[in-house]
């Protein structure tokens, strides 16, 4: 610990935005960056306390956050960096885009500010990229092993990282035309430039990972294929099916899944598609149907795309608001109101909001019927229930609705049912608690297995789903 008092002295550091009205004119990342003196600062009040529950129990990577915090107050940033590589493949990616249980099970939170863990996690990264500390490792030793990788998300990644390294022939799958899965086409530029991926797949790639793109298993590639030529199959694929709304009207046109209409800006973006095969929101009244994080990203991107106006709808309550600098749960993530930079840049929420219906005309969604609604509970050991209030009935005006709903499950395509893969009564690939299937040598890993959930985790199922293989292959 660096500095006993440093928690007293210092507030906590003030992450500057971009103004909105420039930043919502382009698609650059939205936070500036902190100087080195005030990370500095920043890492003085990290109070070394005794059991730190930022790295037990906040971070699903288990980050050394006590021994980089320090490491940074004293300036040691190649230390700091040494110490973060232990832990995460991906830093400059949960920098970004991590909500950061870290920070809401920092002990500070107790009572007053936590750490700015994000921002520090992110500088050490930025300052390792820069001084060129980021850098290939290959294996010191072949293993002979040969190991497939489905799926290039946070989760197929990080194991095909850790596997490599370990000394495994390691060949990485991906459908899409370019590696990193959610990473490249679900979140937008404004939260992740694709430059920031592009490098850590240059390095992975010249540690001896091999690259597949345009392929999906099970259709170019059988399954049988990957047995006969690999030791063993891990599937990374994700949580793909996205959760439908089942009402009438939906087959009405300007009705879009949330994911397909990111890809397809993300693609426009990064210059591999022409603006006129994207699904725009210029010049239209657009509507998003799910409160999470996918639904900001539509907002957001809706908004620099021009759209005329943005509304924003949630099925559940509206979370509580919470205005103080402590965290009212410590040290779990609380239920509070948050408000991210897409809602700063102009939209309209509403929560307990139920669409019924869509109507249109000519084939187009023109509006949905929504519905206020109460939650209730029978007693307070069973499931709430929805229950419509009677009177609230109101349309809402839109002509692009985007659908943000959540996923269901990892896509039950030809490759599950090829593999005749068990699964779990959420409809994810059944694992025993080492990441093995129900099939031999076919491990699962990341979203497919446990249901969608943060990049952090899908980071450290793969790097998990690494170490069983590893043990599987001994």
């Amino acid at each position: 610990m660096g500095k006993p008092t440093g928690f007293i002295e210092f507030s906590r550091l003030r992450v500057t935005d971009r103004p909105i009205d420039v930043r919502k004119l382009d698609y650059w990342e939205i936070p500036l960056k902190p100087n080195q003196p005030e990370l500095e600062r920043e890492g003085a009040r990290c109070m070394d306390c005794g059991i730190p529950f930022c790295h037990s129990m906040g971070c699903p990577v288990n980050n050394l956050i006590p021994e980089w915090n320090d490491a940074v107050y004293r300036g040691q940033w190649r230390e700091a960096w040494e110490r973060l590589e232990l832990t995460n493949n991906l830093p400059e990616i949960t920098g970004r885009v991590c909500p950061a249980p870290c920070e809401t099970s920092c002990t500070l939170a107790i009572n007053v500010e936590p750490v700015s863990i994000k921002k520090l996690e992110l500088s050490i990264v930025e300052k390792a990229f820069e001084e060129d500390w980021v850098v290939p490792r290959p294996p010191k030793k072949e293993s002979g092993r040969r190991i497939a990788v489905v799926g290039s998300g946070p989760a197929g990644l990080a194991a095909a990282q850790q596997l490599r390294r370990m000394g495994h022939q390691v060949s990485l799958f991906e459908k899409s035309d370019k590696m990193g899965g959610i990473l490249r086409y679900g979140i937008p530029d404004f939260k992740l430039e694709k430059r920031i991926l592009d490098r850590r797949l240059e390095q992975i790639e010249r540690e001896g990972v091999d690259f597949e793109t345009n392929v999906i298993i099970g259709e170019d590639l059988s399954a049988r294929y990957l047995q006969r030529k690999y030791d063993v199959i891990l599937l990374t694929m994700g949580a793909g099916s996205p959760r439908d709304l089942s009402v009438p009207g939906r087959e009405l046109e300007g009705i879009h899944y949330a994911l397909d209409y990111l890809t397809l800006s993300n693609k426009y973006v990064s210059g591999d598609l022409a603006e006129k095969d994207i699904i725009s929101a210029s010049g239209k009244t657009v509507l998003v149907i799910g409160g999470g994080d996918t639904g900001s990203d539509c907002v957001g991107t809706a908004i620099r795309q021009g759209a005329k106006k943005v509304q924003q709808i949630e099925i559940m309550p509206k979370p509580p608001e919470w205005n103080e600098p402590h965290n009212p749960q410590w040290p779990e993530w609380p239920n509070i109101l948050r408000t991210s930079t897409s809602h700063e840049e102009g939209c309209h929420r509403q929560w307990c909001i139920n669409t019924s219906r869509f109507d249109g005309a000519d084939e187009r969604v023109k509006r949905a019927a929504c519905t206020e609604v109460i939650w209730k509970r029978k007693d307070p050991a069973s499931r709430p229930y929805m229950e419509a209030v009677a009177g609230t009935d109101v349309a809402i005006d839109a002509d692009l609705v985007l659908l943000a709903m959540g996923f269901v499950h990892v896509e039950h395509s030809k490759l599950i049912d090829d593999l005749c893969l068990a699964l779990d009564e959420r409809g994810n690939i059944a694992t025993d608690g080492s990441y093995k299937t129900s099939l031999e040598n076919v491990f699962a890993a990341g979203d497919a297995n446990t249901g969608a959930s943060l990049v952090v985790r899908a980071i450290n199922h793969g790097r998990r789903a690494a170490a069983s293989i590893a043990e599987y292959l001994s």
